[in-house]
């Protein structure tokens, strides 16, 4: 598709209307690619959100240790953990 032939990126109300597009839509139809420019955002922080998870207590003991060996907290070792077995998935 030739420059000429883009369509307009149409407005949308909402974050979620804009979402929804674009989950059924090509962005090829609406942008040059080819111009596009690698973006920096240094300071963005990740949303993040608490959940509460019950755990055998003999399972969450031997997390404990584990974090005792690494020297870090054991909720940092478990997000860890959880990152590592879900990007495997992938």
């Amino acid at each position: 598709m030739s420059r000429k032939d883009l369509k307009p990126v149409p407005q949308f109300k909402s974050e979620a209307e804009e979402r929804e597009f674009w989950e059924t839509h090509d962005s090829t139809d609406y942008l040059d690619w080819s111009k596009a420019e690698r973006a920096r955002f240094p300071n963005l922080k990740l949303s993040t959100q608490s959940i509460s998870i019950r755990l055998p207590v003999s399972l969450l003991e031997q997390i404990k240790i584990e974090a005792n060996k690494r020297d870090v907290p054991y909720q940092s070792l478990i997000k860890v953990w959880l990152s590592e077995k879900v990007h495997k998935k992938m």
